[in-house]
């Protein structure tokens, strides 16, 4: 069974990722980070869904607490809220943490020569409105070729692959993925805030209730606001 590393945070997007990734028969070895992000709830989660599909997770410790121009790495900057789709889509949110997939992805490429995988599964999504510029389809195909170059992997000619398979697809597509693979959707957490419910109001939490809610489901988390 060939092995595939996936980054998982606990959220929606990598939960489902990591489902894709088991159905197409890998073994899968999930991968967090702890690094010094708002809240720790993602986190936990990540925790439950690799203890349900009977998983060992493996957590890579960094600080990137000196990003002091993200909302998810310093207090400092306050989580938008109640935003319209014209506004998230208007530019770079607050929410983006400089260069966090280049930092994710080199790691997991690491863990990959570590553990003899050849692929890794990450749930970028360039779709409702993300804004990051580490979401995009160019950037993993110029990381595919940086790895090819910068690995030993690829250097002795079993390059990496990165797999991107909820990139082009909305909320509501990723639910219904997920719904029917039978993923724990309800054991995920998306919202950017770290409180015992979810807030309803923040960018992720609203394209997360608008996707569940357009692919006809309720979701199953508890929320503030709904």
């Amino acid at each position: 069974m060939p092995k595939a590393v996936v980054l998982l945070s606990g959220g929606l997007d990598s939960t489902v990722t990591l489902a894709i990734a088991l159905s197409q028969g890998y073994e899968a070895v999930p991968l967090s980070f702890r690094y010094g992000q708002r809240h720790a709830k993602e986190l936990e989660a990540a925790k439950s869904v690799t203890a349900h599909y009977g998983l060992k997770q493996i957590v890579v410790d960094l600080d990137l607490s000196s990003f002091e121009t993200s909302a998810l790495t310093s207090k400092k900057v306050e989580v938008p809220q109640m935003r319209t789709a014209e506004e998230m889509g208007a530019d770079v949110p607050v929410t983006y943490v400089p260069a966090r997939n280049i930092i994710f992805l080199s790691v997991a490429a690491g863990l990959c020569e570590t553990v003899g995988a050849s692929v890794i599964f990450i749930g970028a999504n360039a779709v409702d409105y993300s804004g990051y510029p580490d979401c995009r389809p160019e950037f993993f195909q110029a990381f595919e070729k940086a790895l090819k170059a910068g690995t030993k992997a690829g250097i002795e000619g079993r390059p990496m692959r990165i797999e991107t398979p909820i990139l082009r697809r909305s909320k509501s597509e990723i639910v219904k993925l997920g719904k029917g693979l039978g993923a724990p959707l309800h054991l995920t957490w998306s919202c950017y805030e770290g409180r015992e419910k979810a807030c309803g109001r923040c960018d992720s939490c609203l394209l997360r209730l608008k996707g569940f809610k357009d692919a006809g489901y309720r979701d199953e988390i508890p929320y503030e606001v709904e």
